[in-house]
């Protein structure tokens, strides 16, 4: 391989990495436990972005019911995340691979 097929390699490794960035800044998933009682918002960099609570999950005072829904949601949106990331990862990366 030439150097120059290297450095236009690389040129375009580097522009699939910002498209990756700015994907993961634009993707929101959001995700939901107890039938709704909690809802998660998150980016695909995994930062939470927004928590509501139904004021229904808390009347009942069950503290620790209330952090497993919270745990759940979370978790939940990790995983839509990860699946959302890999298809769009997985398809830039298929322009890529016709030039290894």
């Amino acid at each position: 391989m030439s150097e120059f097929n290297l450095q236009d390699l690389m040129s375009q490794a580097k522009q699939q990495y910002e498209t990756l960035q700015k994907k993961m800044e634009q993707t929101v998933v959001e995700a939901s436990s107890g039938g709704g009682s909690v809802t998660v918002k998150m980016d695909g960099r995994k930062q939470v972005q927004a928590v509501k609570i139904d004021p229904e999950a808390v009347k009942g005072g069950d503290l620790e019911m209330l952090q497993d829904l919270v745990m759940a949601a979370v978790n939940e949106a990790g995983r839509k995340v990860d699946q959302t990331m890999q298809s769009s990862v997985g398809g830039m990366l298929g322009g890529l691979g016709g030039m290894l």
